[in-house]
């Protein structure tokens, strides 16, 4: 095994009222106001990441620094693709943790909502980051669990590409494969003509996060629909 040699960044977040009234419903500007005076204190965003090299690619799986990733679409997203970026991005545990002594259930729910506009803030400051010191004119990504075709299961090996750096930044996974602190999202970045969505692929249709339609021709592209 490589020494560890991530890469570990800190993640300034600041939320405006206005970024957060576009998904907190019912709430009011002083509300948000108050709210985010609680949260921003709270919130430790920080990202770590690994350069990797793909070894091997077979019909339906990748090789990446030596460890085996078994998905057709993400071997497919690969074609001409050297080098990818796995990642954990966090914003800690702080925020979580005052969401849950809230008594007033509506509170907390705001105080959740806002711990997640933060952790999508932070993997785009990521993403940023990547493109602008890689000089990529494009990248996406993919993350276990958010397609069938690769599993939640591939989280292990994902971890093992950081190659311990994910203690550096606090973040544990569990023997079920949840990620402590729960505000917490991995995956892999790569260069790409266009944008990649899973959802594009995927065709769960009550989902909170989906960020594009479902394209049918993209998905029997990927083999994900016959």
């Amino acid at each position: 095994m490589k020494p560890m040699s991530a890469k570990i960044l800190k993640i300034p977040i600041n939320l405006s009222v206005e970024e957060a009234k576009s998904k907190l419903r019912g709430a009011d500007w002083q509300q948000i106001q108050n709210l985010l005076e609680v949260a921003h204190p709270l919130i430790s965003a920080q990202t770590v990441y690994e350069v990797c090299t793909i070894d091997e690619k077979f019909e339906d799986s990748v090789v990446i620094d030596g460890i085996h990733f078994c998905s057709q679409v993400l071997r497919k997203n690969l074609d001409g693709v050297e080098k990818v970026f796995p990642y954990i991005v966090t914003i800690g545990s702080r925020l979580e943790e005052e969401a849950r002594k809230c008594t007033d259930m509506l509170e907390q729910y705001y105080l959740d909502m806002i711990g997640n506009i933060a952790l999508t803030k932070a993997r785009k400051h990521l993403e940023d980051h990547l493109q602008s010191f890689f000089e990529f004119s494009c990248l996406s990504y993919m993350s276990p669990g958010s397609l069938p075709d690769w599993p939640i299961e591939e989280q292990k090996p994902l971890f093992s590409l950081l190659k311990g750096g994910e203690d550096s930044i606090g973040v544990r996974l569990t023997e079920s494969l949840l990620m402590i602190p729960r505000k917490t999202v991995s995956g892999i970045y790569f260069p790409s003509e266009v944008t990649f969505y899973s959802c594009q692929v995927c065709q769960r249709e009550k989902c909170e996060g989906r960020k594009a339609k479902f394209n049918e021709d993209l998905a029997r592209q990927y083999k994900i629909k016959e």
